[in-house]
């Protein structure tokens, strides 16, 4: 019997799933036990075709559309999808091996989010007029045309939406490559979206490694590339998509601070750290890291954080009280593991956690390093990964000038109950989503995305419009035209 997570074929492509079995196998592990739960095959160059010719012929009918038309089929796509939450969860869990207790409220239901808001953002796309004395001007928002989404394994189901619903919303289509280690959920996304009404071609999605996304990104027919990833891979990309004048997005890591002043509320500041760093078993892009506590109230703080941590539940991750799940794979928690034995051999003081869990899986304990200083490993690079490190710091001048020390400008977040103070601080800060009292939010209706190294472009809210769409304006003389001869 094949497994639940066995899809009906690697691809979707105009409209339907598509199969090539000569492209190369790419095997689907489940985290939280390391078997193989799935087999897709890397798209050869005739699928790479088929996707980006039937995309760029379904643009034009799509971008004569109305906005509200548009907008109709995304909305609908929602709906779909809420009703499916649970099946679409189950499929995350085995997708990316996070707990369903955090599957079943984050991830269908925020990629729904997206669908539902760009759904009824897209009937107010408009120009505007601009008066010019006798003469006028006005502009026309069009679509950019063929727009490729290159997704990253810790959030498959939201970034397909992320994505998709603005492109779809301005008119563009999209080939959407999941990355190779989350393939399944991806292809949910685009059924749905067909099931909802979106015309054959629209939203196709190809699996492969990085020679897809090369070919993906360098074709000439495609207009803007929409990236989730790191930054060595955003780099190389960014490089390829410039080469062709392409529109980008860029969403990419980070190593973003967490400061929490000492007069900040300790429960909430620790509940704080505890989602910015261990929800997704500390695979988010925007987890603070680098978690500054001021002197005061470090003890205290490390303290309960300890307690509070040593309440996690790892476990099957397809059993909802399970509370923290496995690395999404070996080589990752083997990463993790490996700047865990840097933390050690640097000196930070292990609070908790530390090594491997012992159990099937990919399993990491919650680790939390104190006395961590800026000059480490564990506080410089991005380790993607349960893996917190608490600083201390006197002054607020001294931790906002250690907080900015950074190549990332992500996130950052500052606990305290003193709101000019918080206020004071975020402005001070590099850093594009950022939060007071409060951590890792993502709400569709907000812009997410960095500064410095950690991209260029927003996703979500009014501003993804921006990225996916172009300005034509048009003067209008009403009376004769001046010439010199």
């Amino acid at each position: 019997m094949t497994h639940p997570a066995q899809p009906k074929a690697s691809h979707f492509i105009n409209g339907a799933y598509v199969e090539d079995t000569a492209g190369t196998p790419i095997p689907v592990i489940y985290a939280a036990t390391g078997e193989q739960i799935a087999t897709v095959y890397a798209a050869t160059p005739a699928i790479v075709e088929q996707a980006l010719s039937t995309a760029k012929e379904a643009q034009k009918a799509w971008a004569k559309m109305t906005g509200t038309e548009r907008g109709r089929i995304l909305r609908r796509a929602a709906d779909i999808m809420r009703e499916r939450n649970h099946e679409l969860s189950v499929l995350e869990t085995y997708d990316t091996g996070k707990p369903l207790q955090e599957t079943l409220v984050a991830d269908a239901s925020s990629g729904a989010d997206a669908l539902e808001y760009f759904g009824g953002l897209a009937g107010s796309l408009t120009g505007e007029h601009i008066p010019m004395g006798k003469d006028w001007v006005y502009t026309v928002r069009e679509a950019l045309g063929l727009c490729v989404g290159i997704g990253a394994w810790n959030y498959p189901t939201q970034i397909a939406c992320w994505k998709g619903a603005p492109a779809l919303a301005c008119g563009n289509s999209m080939v959407f490559k999941p990355s190779e280690t989350t393939p399944l959920c991806a292809l949910k996304v685009a059924e749905i979206l067909h099931e909802a009404g979106l015309p054959a071609g629209l939203y196709n999605v190809i699996q492969g490694m990085g020679e897809v996304g090369a070919a993906l990104v360098t074709d000439p027919r495609v207009d803007k590339v929409s990236l989730t990833g790191s930054v060595p891979t955003g780099k190389k990309v960014y490089a390829a998509a410039a080469a062709g004048m392409k529109h980008v997005t860029m969403e990419l890591g980070g190593k973003s601070p967490l400061i929490i002043f000492d007069d900040a509320d300790v429960e909430n500041a620790v509940g704080g750290a505890i989602n910015g760093n261990f929800y997704s078993s500390g695979q988010v892009c925007s987890n603070g890291t680098r978690v500054f506590v001021q002197k005061g109230i470090k003890e205290k703080f490390l303290a309960r954080l300890a307690e509070r941590t040593g309440a996690a539940v790892l476990g099957d991750p397809q059993d909802e009280a399970t509370s923290f799940g496995p690395m999404v794979t070996q080589n990752q928690m083997n990463i993790v593991l490996g700047y865990i034995e840097k933390g050690k051999e640097e000196g930070a003081r292990l609070i908790c956690g530390g090594k491997r869990a012992d159990m099937p899986g990919f399993f990491v304990e919650p680790t939390v390093f104190a006395d961590v200083t800026d000059d480490m490993t564990i506080a410089r690079e991005e380790i993607f990964g349960p893996v917190m490190s608490v600083l201390d710091f006197d002054t607020e001048e001294e931790v906002i000038a250690r907080a900015n020390d950074t190549e990332f400008g992500l996130s950052a977040g500052v606990f305290t109950n003193d709101f000019s103070r918080a206020h004071r601080v975020i402005g001070q800060l590099e850093a594009g989503s950022c939060f007071i009292n409060s951590y890792n939010d993502a709400p569709v209706e907000a812009p997410f995305g960095g500064v410095k190294a950690s991209g260029v472009g927003r996703e979500n809210s009014k501003e993804a419009i921006k990225h996916f769409s172009q300005v034509k304006s048009v003067y209008v003389r009403m009376g004769d035209v001046e010439a010199a001869f």
